[in-house]
């Protein structure tokens, strides 16, 4: 059986809570972060319903301690906030005295101060500084400057909405072939016109609270948010008697190369994905406690990921449900996301219910766990799928 990889610290904000406890008080008191839009000006804020963060940008700039000229996006401001918690969590005092790099997922990076000032740099180079802050790397750089990582490694995923859960893998193995020591991992994303209008367009957008699983969902919910994972070798865990709070045990990635913004029919990447997990982990479907799902509550992805569960378990499904309904779908954070609350889930021994579940989907019996449910738990799957085909799955243990 493989060894696992020890998680250290995680860090996490979203349209529940701002850090670690007030997100899992949140989950456990089915406290939702769907709301109407209320920071952006678009045209569509009265028709679908979103996971904001309740912190403007100058309320981040703030905590943050930012000069008023900086170039900060959304994106880079929660990654900060959320990594900067990871770390301390941690206990982490200097960040360079083990090989430490960074590992940042995003796919709207600095979109949200472009599109603002799109017109305007037409006409005046005042806010020229944000088309330097455009580029997905940016809030990479950004994280790993404030961390005071400066001596290794610092890289962006942007695999859709898997880019995070692919951070986490990447960062896994970053420690398993002893090229770092101790990798920062995870993501962040704001909400933008961008992608509002994107998914509008793709007709995906839900005008009420998003039904992950249910015969009569009618799309998902945007959200905003990040998270990050703190990765340590067993070395730096012996040398500085780190506490663990988990282990990533096994990860899988795979693309079903079905459609562009698709899932496969019969969930042909998912299955894969779960499948490698699996096999990288030693473990079988039966050793499985419980699945925290992709479950975006649109029609292809529930149909999709319900087959591939299916698949992989057979008659014995585990409990399983999605947390989208809770903060909406963090795109490329949402691996990240949903890996701190599977180790909460780990931590506490509880499976989140799966909100706003009505109607049983008529193509397939297994139904998600509707009910907040205590059970001891030692292993949890997370599986995270993003346009592309590209599906990812990661698996978290108590034990090593």
């Amino acid at each position: 059986m493989s060894k696992g990889i020890a998680i250290t610290g995680m860090g996490i904000i979203s349209a529940i809570g701002n850090n670690v406890a007030e997100n899992f008080q949140s989950l456990v008191e089915a406290k939702k972060g769907i709301s109407r839009i209320s920071k952006i000006d678009t045209i569509h804020k009265d028709e679908i319903m979103v996971g904001e963060i309740a912190y403007t940008n100058s309320e981040l700039e703030q905590l943050l301690d930012l000069s008023p000229d900086n170039n900060y996006s959304r994106t880079g401001l929660l990654g900060v906030l959320a990594a900067k918690e990871a770390v301390a969590n941690a206990g982490i005092k200097d960040i360079n005295t083990y090989k430490t790099g960074l590992v940042s997922a995003t796919s709207v990076g600095g979109m949200d101060m472009t599109e603002q000032y799109y017109y305007e740099y037409l006409e005046s180079d005042r806010n020229y500084k944000y088309i330097e802050g455009h580029h997905a790397g940016d809030s990479s750089q950004k994280i790993a400057e404030q961390l005071g990582i400066n001596k290794s490694l610092v890289t962006t995923i942007s695999t859709a909405c898997s880019s995070a859960a692919n951070a986490i893998m990447l960062g896994a193995r970053l420690i398993k072939s002893g090229q770092l020591d101790r990798v920062i991992v995870g993501g962040s994303d704001c909400m933008s016109k961008f992608t509002i209008n994107g998914f509008k367009t793709l007709m995906i957008l839900s005008d009420t609270y998003n039904t992950p699983f249910d015969e009569n969902r009618k799309g998902l919910n945007l959200g905003e948010a990040a998270a990050y994972l703190v990765l340590e070798s067993d070395a730096v865990v012996k040398a500085e008697n780190k506490n663990v709070l988990a282990y990533i045990k096994g990860y899988g990635n795979a693309n079903d190369a079905f459609h562009q913004t698709a899932s496969s029919d019969h969930g042909d990447g998912a299955t894969l994905a779960m499948e490698k997990a699996l096999q990288v982990a030693g473990y079988s479907a039966k050793d499985i406690d419980y699945i925290n799902a992709h479950g975006t509550a649109t029609g292809n992805n529930d149909l999709s990921e319900g087959r591939a569960i299916i698949r992989v378990f057979g008659e014995n499904v585990p409990e399983f449900s999605s947390t989208k309904a809770y903060t909406g779908h963090t795109l490329a954070a949402a691996g990240a996301i949903e890996a701190v609350y599977s180790i909460l889930a780990l931590q506490n021994n509880v499976i989140y219910p799966n909100l706003n579940f009505k109607t049983q989907m008529k193509e397939f019996s297994i139904t998600p766990q509707l009910k907040l449910k205590e059970k001891t738990l030692q292993t949890v799957m997370s599986n995270s799928f993003g346009f592309g085909g590209n599906c990812s799955t990661v698996i978290f243990s108590k034990e090593q």
